[in-house]
């Protein structure tokens, strides 16, 4: 079965929304949930997550074979998170062989020049279709 790795951190409220996008679109994937803390993980598990858990050695597992890893993109920034990222959690998302889906947030010293500033409800949904085109695109 395909893995889908939702990493997110803070109250989990993006890893949420992403939870429960993806299980909406019956992509024939397990979502594992991962929160830097345990609010997040909670948020992502109530949302319809397959399973969760919590904290750094979850990430560097589960992503060594995820076929999809999905968050905030401060996953793949150190420190990020008012430093619920830690350099190992970086480190493991950066080299991950799985599609990294990642939403732009501009904080933590962050910024992405050239997105357009969407609302989090806009880049759920796009995180979502590209995840269902991966695998589409994997089958043929």
């Amino acid at each position: 079965m395909r893995k889908i790795v939702v990493i997110d951190g803070q109250g989990g409220k993006m890893g949420a929304a992403l939870t429960s996008q993806l299980k909406a679109t019956g992509l024939d994937a397990e979502i594992i949930a991962i929160g830097t803390n345990s609010a997040a993980t909670a948020a992502m598990l109530k949302a319809g997550a397959d399973a969760g858990a919590t904290g750094e050695n979850p990430v560097v597992v589960n992503c060594a074979d995820a076929d999809i890893i999905t968050g905030p993109m401060g996953i793949i920034t150190a420190n990020a998170l008012y430093g619920e990222i830690t350099p190992k959690m970086a480190a493991a998302v950066s080299a991950s062989p799985a599609q990294k889906l990642l939403i732009p947030v501009n904080r933590c010293s962050v910024t992405v020049v050239g997105v357009e500033d969407l609302p989090l409800g806009d880049y759920v949904k796009l995180a979502t279709q590209r995840a269902r085109e991966f695998f589409e695109d994997k089958q043929n």
